[in-house]
């Protein structure tokens, strides 16, 4: 089946920025303080500590991210070992939930730098606009995102290499007689109390070394996935071990730990000691670039899982909806909205506690996975294998357990709050669906009716045998052919309905001329006759008062002059009947072995490529969806074109059925890429959907719509799928503000 995929487009460079200066952010500038004021001078030992346990983990996602090299990271590892069960689900919520906490943190983080320039700037109010100028960058798209991450990543750690050079090289910075005698908060020097206070300050900061992980949750963005995903996470993590624990060990043999002890500003307090003046500006500017950093890397993990949650039915569809620049824009503006939600707690240790939990959740179970998969699938191919498995796994797993164990109580039983949440959810949610699987069956299993108006036996045979193979396909649906005989009295509804009622069923010998197609196809037909001084109007009424009317399905109206059209009946009920609508031009069908669906991805190429289907499964044909794209379309983005085609028809059919194939043409323009298909392989019959503008009186489906139907060298059946005037508006002016947006 195949699934909305996302672009290859980050390269290594920006591979090892996601992953080095999208973790470098709040822990550094913020927390550093509070990790010492819990393990005082021992703080840099611990934050190593954290980063040597991190390797473990870091090898065993290698393996992992090169297996299953496609967004969503830990979910996919867990479901693929333990199953798509409550398990996945969690996993891949708390892992979006861990990242979306995290960049509401970074996005405070910001804040309180950007206070070093404007001291009285509301911290609340920065950090929301900060998620507000990610998100839309993350609209975007990642190669914009990654391209960010490189400038700033760059200058960051320029600015870390000049903070840790000048720190131990100029006087009045490090200071080993105030690092080692210094520690005047910390009386307790036993063994126990001095481990106890290292396994708190890892689970504080631990969320700090897990930027690797944004490079598994995008693994399905990053080119030459082999080779970039392993070199990218064990360079990162590198580089982010020797910054934290050369920065903090600078900081807290600088400052004097009195000061430094829960301090939100503790490098810029370390600064002003070895670095006056410029210091000062050079890590405001520094803490500025790292929080943004880390803001965008956490975002774009964040809504990635929340893609993948959403494409794997976990979470509602929509979330899974991509834009014009293949990026996941529902996903984008919900966990934007959440992010900013979160910031304004602005609780910064709280904060950090809950993603580093979050997120030592996560990993635990993806590392239990690496075993499960190790022995579930033994032949699989693994680019990159784990060295020393299964101990490293193992030893991973354990860290995690370890490192949550000393988690602040608070932020644990918040955690636990939210998995209960996410549980409801998962099984009310599985219960809905399974709820509206039951009554859209019901709803099916309804008698459906495809109306069929007509004006004379000749047209009525080849509508009623495009009706009948419809209407095979269906369950228990049948066909009503519709004929209104003109009067000039004017009836009311009642007396209308009287004479309705009082209609034999084929007055006319109507149905003798078309019984032989439904009978063919075992379809119920039957004929009915409405008495009106205007057939727009009987169509309408018919459709309005009978249940279950699926489709209309007309005669082409002939020669589309605008100022015939306009107050042709056919035209009032493709704009106003409140159900799908097809009209039938008919070039000489005889027999139909070969359809042609031309689709652009809206809602009426939808209904279209479902009626062909019905009417290819029936006949046994073969169905070719169509796209064109422009000329001067960019060669690495021709694929993508194909797998538009192809998405669009799993999302329709489920699958991609043996008789159905896609295919991609480029063309100065849509009606001449269509017509030039229609002429170099032979159709029998077309199934195109109605342009934007089949609202317009001056044409029937559209102005482009309508002159293929009029030049194609085979039959053609143009539908409008039921839709509001108004909706068709809205569709129509975002579409606008997206070209312009594209151009």
């Amino acid at each position: 089946m195949v699934k909305r995929q996302l672009k290859r487009q980050l390269n290594l460079i920006q591979v090892v920025m996601l992953g080095t200066a999208g973790t470098i952010a709040a822990e550094i500038f913020v927390i550093t303080g509070h990790a010492a004021g819990i393990a005082g001078p021992m703080v840099a030992l611990a934050l190593l500590l954290g980063g040597l346990l991190s390797y473990s983990v870091a090898l065993n996602y290698c393996e992992l991210a090169t297996t299953y090299p496609e967004t969503g990271g830990a979910m996919t590892y867990v479901r693929e070992a333990f199953g798509n069960n409550l398990l996945s689900f969690l996993v891949g919520s708390m892992d979006c939930i861990s990242s979306t906490f995290y960049a509401a943190l970074s996005s405070i983080g910001f804040a309180y730098s950007m206070q070093v320039f404007f001291p009285k700037i509301p911290i609340i109010g920065i950090a929301i606009v900060a998620i507000v100028f990610f998100s839309l960058l993350n609209i975007l798209g990642v190669n914009l995102v990654g391209n960010v991450q490189i400038l700033l990543g760059g200058a960051l750690l320029l600015i870390f290499a000049l903070f840790i050079y000048f720190g131990f090289t100029r006087s009045g910075g490090f200071n080993w007689e105030l690092l080692v005698h210094g520690n005047t908060l910390f009386t307790d020097n036993h063994p126990a109390a001095i481990f106890s206070r290292m396994m708190m300050t890892i689970a504080l900061t631990y969320n700090a070394y897990v930027g690797f992980e944004v490079i598994a949750d995008d693994a399905e963005e990053v080119s030459f996935p082999d080779r970039n995903i392993p070199r990218g996470i064990i360079i990162s993590l590198t580089i982010c071990t020797l910054i934290y624990s050369l920065v903090s060990l600078v900081t807290v043999g600088t400052v004097p730990m009195a000061q430094l002890a829960g301090s939100e500003t503790a490098l810029t307090d370390a600064v002003k000691y070895f670095l006056p003046g410029i210091g000062v500006a050079m890590m405001g500017v520094a803490g500025i670039i790292a929080t943004l950093t880390s803001i965008n890397s956490a975002m774009l993990s964040a809504t990635r899982e929340a893609f993948t949650l959403s494409r794997d039915g976990s979470w509602p569809r929509t979330f899974s909806r991509l834009s014009a620049w293949r990026t996941p824009i529902i996903s984008i503006l919900f966990i934007g909205l959440v992010s900013a939600l979160i910031a304004a707690i602005g609780l910064v240790d709280f904060l950090s506690y809950i993603s580093s939990a979050g997120y030592l959740f996560v990993l635990f179970w993806s590392n239990l996975a690496l075993v499960i998969l190790r022995k579930k699938y033994p032949n699989l191919r693994r680019p990159f294998k784990v060295p020393f498995f299964p101990l490293t796994a193992f030893l991973a797993a354990g860290s995690c357990a370890l490192i949550v164990a000393f988690t602040q109580l608070r932020a644990l039983l918040f955690l636990f709050g939210v998995m209960v949440v996410l549980s409801i959810f998962y099984f009310s949610f599985k219960g809905l669906k399974r709820y509206w699987s039951k009554t859209s069956n019901k709803l099916e299993k309804r008698s459906n009716r495809i109306l069929v108006p007509v004006a004379n036996p000749e047209t009525a045979k080849n509508l009623v045998r495009i009706a009948s193979i419809i209407a095979e396909a269906s369950y228990d649906t049948s066909i009503c052919v519709f004929t209104a005989v003109r009067t000039s009295v004017k009836l009311d509804e009642k007396r209308a309905q009287r004479l309705i009622a009082q209609t034999h069923h084929d007055p006319t010998g109507l149905l003798t001329h078309i019984a032989q197609y439904a009978q063919e196809k075992n379809v119920a037909l039957f004929t009915k006759i409405y008495p009106t001084n205007n057939l727009a109007k009987g169509i309408l009424y018919e459709v309005e008062h009978q249940e279950h009317v699926s489709l209309v399905l007309m005669g082409w109206p002939g020669k589309l002059e605008p100022e015939i059209l306009s107050h042709h009946a056919v035209n009032e009920v493709v704009i106003s009947a409140r159900t799908n609508v097809a009209v039938f031009l008919n070039k000489n069908l005889s027999i139909i072995r070969n359809i042609l669906v031309p689709v652009g991805g809206g809602t009426h190429s939808r209904l279209s490529l479902q009626i062909a289907y019905s009417i290819a499964q029936m006949e046994r044909a073969h169905m070719n969806v169509f796209r064109t794209y422009p000329s001067n379309l960019p060669i690495e983005d021709i694929h993508d074109q194909l797998m538009i085609v192809e998405e669009l028809i799993t999302d329709e059919l489920g699958f991609i059925p043996s008789f159905v194939s896609a295919s991609v043409e480029a063309a100065d323009s849509v009606q001449e890429g269509i017509l030039k298909e229609c002429q170099e392989n032979r159709y029998d019959l077309m199934i195109l959907g109605a342009s934007e503008e089949w609202t317009s009186r001056q044409h029937l489906f559209g102005c482009i719509s309508d002159q293929i139907a009029e030049k194609a060298n085979c039959s053609v059946l143009m539908v409008r799928r039921e839709e509001s005037v108004m909706m068709n508006w809205l569709r129509r002016q975002v579409k606008k503000i997206t070209e312009n947006n594209e151009n």
